[in-house]
């Protein structure tokens, strides 16, 4: 007899911020994510990207310490010249030009609080 599988999914990523009212305009107004939760006093927004919740936290009001994710979270993009082109319109700089992998093209940038963010596009299909 099998135990059941114990991890079913990601139920969502926490993205820290110093300066929340900032985080939230850069994820709802320059990402153009939807904001499905917000709660200012409590120091938290939730905005979703299709698949996967970004959970905007002010760390100190949740008793942790504040850290800067250094890890990128990779947002698809259908469109990596349209979507670099529209971000870069909107102030954001990215870390040089594309970098191709031979299956994706990966684009490198921060939020305004400096977590590691990076726009992707797969063009070759996944193999094992």
């Amino acid at each position: 007899m099998s135990e059941a599988q114990l991890v079913t999914g990601v139920d969502f990523v926490a993205v820290p911020a110093r300066d929340f009212d900032e985080a939230v305009r850069f994820y709802g107004d320059t990402l153009g994510l939807e904001r499905s939760a917000y709660s200012p006093d409590r120091g938290f927004a939730e905005f979703e990207t299709g698949n996967l919740t970004l959970s905007i936290i002010v760390p100190e009001k949740m008793g942790m310490e504040h850290f800067t994710s250094r890890a990128p979270i990779a947002l698809h993009v259908d469109d990596m010249a349209q979507a670099r082109a529209r971000l870069t319109d909107a102030g954001v700089e990215f870390q040089g030009e594309p970098f191709d992998t031979g299956v994706c093209f990966m684009s490198f940038f921060t939020d305004p609080n400096g977590n590691a963010l990076m726009l992707h596009h797969r063009y070759a299909p996944r193999t094992p």
